[in-house]
């Protein structure tokens, strides 16, 4: 362990992290302190987003949706009215492959939730639009995302959070996740 953080006290809560870490100073002393703090820090992120994700997937099962579905009706929700995007905003915005992205638009577009049309600008070009129906599923399932989200971070207080959401940010900025697209 570093200076900047010292072993979990006797009876203290120790998580899995904790135990991982102990694992390895007892098997390989000669590691950093600060090597072994950034392995448990990046576990921690990882393993939270993990957590997060199993905690995410009942709300949206219950809208009939996957995550990745939600991501792009929420994207397309966000810009506002018309609702609508270009295919390759929306894969600039969703950090996926191309397949992935087609993958995703031909079951929102089966589900009715969106509809592809020609850019009249550009007829290369396909624009993504949210149906009606897709607008309503996404209005009430974002509502349902935000309480279930709030709920699992119940365990923070606030100052956790603003400390963590400023950590968090630098963070990506650092990894030169600055803008979206």
């Amino acid at each position: 362990m570093s200076e900047r953080e010292e072993a979990p006290q006797p009876g203290a809560e120790v998580d899995a992290i904790d135990e991982l870490r102990a694992q390895w100073r007892r098997e390989r002393p000669d590691m950093s302190p600060a090597g072994l703090d950034a392995m448990a820090l990046v576990g921690r992120i990882k393993r939270a987003e993990q957590l997060l994700s199993k905690g995410m997937k009942p709300v949206f099962t219950e809208h009939g949706l996957e995550f990745a579905e939600f991501d792009v009706l929420a994207t397309l929700r966000r810009v506002g009215a018309p609702h609508e995007l270009t295919a390759g905003g929306l894969l600039k915005s969703a950090m996926v492959t191309s397949g992935a992205i087609t993958n995703r638009l031909d079951r929102l577009e089966r589900k009715g939730l969106i509809e592809r049309h020609p850019d009249p600008a550009d007829r290369r070009a396909i624009r993504v639009r949210l149906t009606g129906a897709g607008l309503e599923v996404v209005d009430r399932a974002v509502v349902d995302h935000v309480a279930n989200e709030e709920r699992m971070l119940e365990g923070l207080t606030a100052q956790d959070r603003r400390a963590l959401d400023g950590a968090l940010r630098r963070l990506l900025m650092s990894l030169g996740d600055t803008r979206l697209g």
